[in-house]
This record gives structure tokens, sequence and C-alpha cells, in this order.
């Protein structure tokens, strides 16, 4: 079947109806209507989305609960991006972390900051947020197609439309949102980097990043469940000794390894993951130094001082790592706690203060919270997120090559590129 148009044919395609795409969206119809377009009629503003509802991605975030920006100033905000800080320094200033909050507090969700200055809907439901965006665009008279994008188009130089299965939809203006290749059950799967490099853009490599990390040994599969919070967690490159990463919060232990918040920001700092050239190492108790936790070891020692050295560890230690951490230490398990001596609390205090794990790769990209990678940066203006190199050919969020920590900056992220990316869009229907 030969390409058709779909007519009449749109003013802007934005391909993605997730967070990126649907704020992008909004943008463009909001700063039309207010220069006074009739969106609809005048200008005509289309979102493709290959799901059959927007959102889906957003509708998982913060494991539900949606932790859509981080109530910082832009230092600190540009301190928690790894990957071309710099590249988002005007969009961060266009639309800042506080301008995403009124915003949307102003589309009726209304918003809470927790530890971290992480923030996050009172609902606790990422729905409510995806809901309002999406109710929004549809006021402002954003047109849905559930299509998925398989193709661009261009003339002269410039985008002219994308294709959609057999059909062409013409389009003036189009912008990727298309996300990275984590969670690809969302939709997320790549398509986004193959549509840019057909456009003759550079991708970086893409991996995971905010990703679980495995490990060799059976030392965390035997405290596979165990979640320990206010732990201290460093990463040593083996052939330095240097720290890569070192901090403090909550961990799980796994079939495979590790996860959690802390994991998850570690996995951000190891671009090259590989079995041999890093170690991770768990301060179990990091409020107390060697002295004070060996004065604590000898009161439990006292208190149970007729039990074998395994049944002495219960105040210490919670169940599943009684075993494992008596194992490193080398101390007998039937030892009585009595007869252990000075030299082997040492040995204690140095496995409570440093248990080590050995790293060998991460767990999927799939299982990645973001991409790392992705749409080369050099080729995009950070002004408008327009390409260098297509005329009308734009980008927004995942798709980009930025990532950052946890705690809402990746969604900030989406929401800033996508705020520029649909004011200038607007700035040009316009003519100024």
């Amino acid at each position: 079947m030969a390409d058709a148009y779909i007519s009449p044919s749109y003013t802007v395609a934005v391909v993605g109806a997730g967070a990126a795409g649907m704020l992008a969206a909004a943008t463009v119809s909001e700063s039309l209507r207010d220069g006074g377009f009739d969106v609809g009629r005048d200008v005509r503003v289309l979102m493709l989305e290959r799901n059959d509802r927007v959102g889906k991605k957003l509708r998982i975030t913060g494991k539900g609960r949606c932790n859509l920006t981080n109530d910082c100033d832009r230092d600190e905000f540009l301190s928690n991006v790894p990957t071309n800080p710099r590249f988002l320094y005007t969009a961060l200033a266009q639309f800042s972390p506080q301008d995403t909050r009124a915003y949307l507090e102003e589309l009726g969700v209304p918003l809470k900051v927790e530890r971290g200055k992480r923030v996050f809907p009172v609902s606790d439901k990422a729905s409510d947020v995806v809901d309002a965006l999406y109710r929004h665009c549809r006021e402002l008279g954003v047109e849905l197609i559930n299509k998925k994008v398989t193709g661009l188009h261009f003339d002269d130089g410039g985008v002219c439309g994308v294709k959609a299965g057999a059909e062409m939809i013409g389009a003036d203006f189009v912008l990727l949102a298309t996300g990275g290749c984590s969670y690809p059950t969302t939709g997320s799967d790549g398509l986004g980097h193959k549509l840019a490099a057909s456009a003759g853009h550079s991708i970086e490599k893409i991996c995971p990043s905010l990703v679980p990390i495995v490990c060799e040994g059976n030392i965390c599969s035997r405290m596979m469940g165990l979640s320990l919070r206010n732990v201290r967690l460093k990463v040593v490159r083996c052939e330095s000794g240097a720290t890569v990463f070192e901090d403090f919060g909550e961990l799980l232990f796994t079939h495979f390894g590790i996860t959690g918040p802390l994991v998850l920001s570690a996995s951000a700092h190891i671009p090259d993951l590989e079995a041999g050239k890093y170690e991770i190492l768990i301060d179990l108790k990091p409020a107390l130094d060697d002295k004070t936790l060996d004065t604590r070891i000898v009161s439990d020692f006292a208190k149970y001082s007729n039990r074998d050295f395994i049944n002495a560890l219960s105040d210490l230690l919670p169940q599943k790592a009684i075993e494992p951490v008596a194992d490193l230490t080398g101390i007998p398990y039937r030892k009585k706690v009595n007869a252990i001596t000075k030299e082997e609390r040492g040995r204690l205090v140095s496995v409570l203060h440093g248990l080590k794990l050995s790293p060998v790769r991460f767990r999927p990209i799939a299982e990645a919270i973001v991409t790392k990678g992705g749409v080369s940066v050099k080729e995009v203006s950070p002004k408008t997120m327009e390409s260098k190199l297509v005329r009308g050919l734009y980008f927004a969020g995942e798709i980009l090559d930025l990532d950052a920590y946890t705690g809402g900056f990746n969604l900030q992220i989406a929401f800033s590129t996508a705020r520029a990316a649909g004011g200038a869009i607007a700035r040009e229907i316009k003519g100024y």
C-alpha cells in the first residue's frame, strides 16, 4: 500500500504521550492560544501514542507514587546530573522545579515535599499527574491518535511528517518524546533513537542507569529479601583503590545481588562495570565508630556469655544477616562468646563496617529506571531542543543523552526539555 497523507495535515506532531510529550503538546497549545490562535482550527497539535493509553511509564514512576521533581535550586539540581549537565542550564532557567510544582498544582494536583526534597502528589498516586496532564491537553485542543510511529519524512532539509503504519501524517514540526530503552513494556523500547538516527543524529552508547547490581557469590542470595535502612555503601575501583561512590540510605538484598535507592544511585557512577573491576563495601553500623561498636559487642557477649557465637548476634543483626556475617568473620559458629578473643571481635567489627560484595554486571536495561546515552546533545540546541541537523525536528526527555540520580531529577529533565521545545515550536509558528 502506498503512503497516504491523513488530510488535513497537522501543524505539530508530538511522538510519545508520556511526561515529556504531554507537557510539550500542552506548552505549544497554551502559547498559541495565548497568542490568539484557535487550536484545532488555525493550528492542529497531535500526540501520537503507541499504547492504548497515555503516560504508561509515568503511571509506574516512583513505585506508582510519582517522584516528579526535586525542590532544589539549579546548582544543586545540576550536581545531580552526571551526564551533560551544562546542556540543561537554559532549560532549567526557563522551567525550574519550582515552576513544575506551580504548574501541576494549578492543574489541580496538590503536592508535598518529602525527605531529600523529593516532590510527590499528596495523594501518592502517579495516575493523578497523568490524568491532570492529559485532561489539560484535551482542554487545549490537543488531538490524540493511538498509533506507532515507524518513520520520519523529510523534505528540503526539514522534517515534513511521520509514518504511522501505512499512513503518512504530515506535520510542519515533529517532536520526538519517545523515552529511552528502560521499561520497554511501557513503549520506551529505543524506537525513538532509530528515528533520530534516520535523521542523521548520532546516538551515544545506550546502557542502563539507576539499575540493580548483580554480585557474585552467595552472600546476597542468603540474605534475599532483607531490606536495610541507614547503611552506608561505598564503591571502590579495585585497581586504584579510589572511591567512586559513597552514600547513606536504604538497600535490598535479592537472589542476584542488591537493589534499592542507594544501589540505584551507585549504579549511575559505574559506567564500566565488569567482574573484578569494582568492590562494594556495606557499612552495617555507620553510626558507630570501631571503638563504640566493639564496646557494644562486648556488652552483647556479656549478656549472652554462655551462648554459642552464632546465637549471640540477634541484638546486633537481622536474622537473615547473622550466618553470612558470621561466616565472613571466620569465627566458629559454636565457639562460646565468653571465649572469643579481642582479635576475633576486631574481625567482626571489620565485617560489620565493611561487608564486601563483588559486583559483576548490571541487571538488564529493561529493569533500569532510566537510560544512559541517547541522542547526542552536541547536535541539539540547548535553548530550543531543535535538531541542528534537520529543520523542524525537536527532542524532549529521555531520548536525549541526559540522565540523573534518583530523587525526581530525571522527570524534571523531561519537563524542562519539553517546556523548552514546546515554547520554541510555538514561537516559530507565531513568527517571533
